[in-house]
């Protein structure tokens, strides 16, 4: 019999507040009229296209009312220099954009984590710093040396778990440990626990079921006991699937001592859940979306983040993680070969 771990949408009933609910209405009226103005934008009129940008401008002002008030919570472009909100507004861009193909949406992922990257470990922590010395090519009239000071991020690196769920979050979790290698003055790979969750999409947000598939997961308990856990999956609708994972943890015995999520897009409602629902959790997005839709689809959104990153599965012949990893190429797996060694240590773990 399988080993599975099931979360219903009425599991996650309760978490948000009356007030959260409230922003979330006023949010999904003023979405309403942007959507009403659809089929003059088709016809390229100009009065529609001005009257869509005054309503993403009073969605933002909104937002930010909303994010001021929950400090578990931070939006790029909430917390950075107005000068860097430019290029996140670019990569958003391109990644909705249908006609971004394959390779250069691997492109615009590695740079949104690259950000993320940025501000979620190194800007906490921009005030201690570490040095980096490095052996350069050149070696006349003797060897060269080079110092970069750099923030150090070398305790949190040695004390974090990347959890990858499946199949979208596998690339940005390998990216995101990549980042943190490079700022580590040990060269530390961090450890991952993968787990293969997913949502059963032919209901809706209302009647959502999130399945925990044990038997296709890959992790050590002891190993997420008091770490610093990193959820990097590139986007966060209702938040159904983290809450399961770590719930499912917590009734393991597990206490992590942080919960870190990082979203490419986050949908408000499902930010406001995880963060009342996973105690000491920080949730880092590049980019929030307004609303849902009845089947828990991201609003404006940009498809499907799995199969845009990796192409789709079969329905009947799902890939398992060393089968993804080898569909990326030899490119990616050049580039994340230190990654791609430890998760195979993971999965194979198993049978040794």
């Amino acid at each position: 019999m399988a080993r599975q771990v099931v979360l219903t949408a009425a599991d996650l009933d309760g978490y948000l507040t009356q007030e959260d609910n409230r922003f979330i209405t006023q949010m999904e009226e003023l979405y309403k009229k942007a959507l009403l103005l659809s089929p003059k934008l088709e016809k390229g009129s100009d009065p529609a296209r001005s009257s869509l940008i005054s309503l993403y401008n009073d969605m933002g002002s909104l937002m930010k009312e909303i994010i001021d008030q929950e400090s578990a919570l931070h939006v790029y472009s909430f917390d950075t220099p107005s000068p860097m909100h430019g290029e996140a507004s670019r990569l958003i861009h391109k990644l909705r954009d249908p006609a971004t193909g394959h390779h250069e949406f691997l492109y615009y992922i590695q740079r949104a984590y690259e950000l993320l990257f940025t501000h979620s470990v190194t800007a906490p922590r921009c005030h201690d710093k570490n040095y980096l010395v490095a052996r350069t090519p050149v070696d006349y009239p003797v060897q060269n040396y080079s110092v970069h000071k750099v923030p150090n991020v070398d305790s949190f690196v040695e004390n974090s778990v990347m959890c990858v769920m499946l199949r979208g979050a596998l690339l940005p979790s390998m990216i995101m440990s990549k980042e943190m290698q490079e700022y580590s003055s040990s060269d530390h790979v961090t450890p991952f626990a993968l787990f293969r969750i997913r949502r059963d999409d032919s209901k809706t947000e209302k009647n959502m079921d999130y399945i925990l598939d044990l038997d296709a997961s890959y992790f050590d308990l002891d190993q997420l006991q008091g770490k610093d856990l990193i959820f990097a999956d590139p986007m966060n609708a209702t938040g159904g699937s983290l809450v399961t994972i770590i719930q499912y943890l917590l009734k393991a015995g597990v206490k992590p001592k942080s919960v870190t999520c990082l979203n490419v897009i986050s949908a408000l409602k499902g930010s406001l859940r995880v963060v009342r629902a996973v105690e000491n959790l920080e949730l880092y997005t590049l980019w929030m979306d307004p609303v849902l839709n009845e089947k828990a689809y991201i609003l404006p959104g940009l498809g499907d983040a799995g199969d845009r990153l990796n192409g789709p599965d079969l329905p009947d012949a799902p890939r398992n993680m060393i089968q993804l990893i080898a569909d990326y190429g030899s490119g990616i797996v050049d580039l994340y070969r230190s990654q791609v060694r430890e998760i195979e240590r993971t999965v194979l773990g198993r049978y040794l």
